[in-house]
């Protein structure tokens, strides 16, 4: 499954309470997240040597409080490659020089990436070919070896 998560909205969505909004039926709690800053590599110069503007956003999906059982199960399966073998979920954001707008960053895409997860796909329903499909499968084929045939035909004189 791919994920898009470069087109997130820089500014996380918070409720009331002081959850973050994934949608509809999930907010999770802030005491959930865990937020750390460390350096960030890169361009930057002595500015980058002396301040700590990775902010690294990690949260426990399979012990979250906030997920049912099938909502658990669906995400263990679909972030199975980014999961630890603790379940923990970690996002990374070191693209600006600031430390709150890696932070918002790295929010959004910790959102946007569970909110992706626990989409159920459409089940493909299956249909029959229709009749003038199938006709016109069957002429083609015919004009195909009539085609051969003759070809054939000539190479033979």
């Amino acid at each position: 499954m791919q994920y898009r998560v470069s087109s997130v909205s820089p500014h996380p969505t918070w409720t009331e309470d002081g959850r973050l909004y994934v949608n509809a039926r999930v907010a999770i709690p802030a005491a959930e997240l865990t937020v750390r800053a460390s350096r960030a590599g890169g361009p930057g110069g002595q500015h980058v040597n002396t301040s700590s503007t990775r902010v690294e956003v990690t949260w426990s999906a399979l012990t979250s409080t906030v997920l049912g059982p099938e909502a658990r199960e669906r995400l263990r399966a679909v972030l199975e490659s980014k999961l630890d073998s603790s379940g923990t979920l970690r996002v990374v954001a070191a693209d600006t020089r600031s430390q709150v707008q890696n932070r918002a960053l790295a929010i959004s895409r910790l959102a946007a990436l569970v909110r992706q997860a626990l989409v159920i796909p459409k089940a493909r329903r299956a249909t029959k070919p229709t009749r003038g499909s199938k006709e016109a499968r069957l002429d083609t084929k015919k004009r195909r070896s009539v085609q051969k045939r003759e070809r054939s035909a000539r190479d033979d004189d």
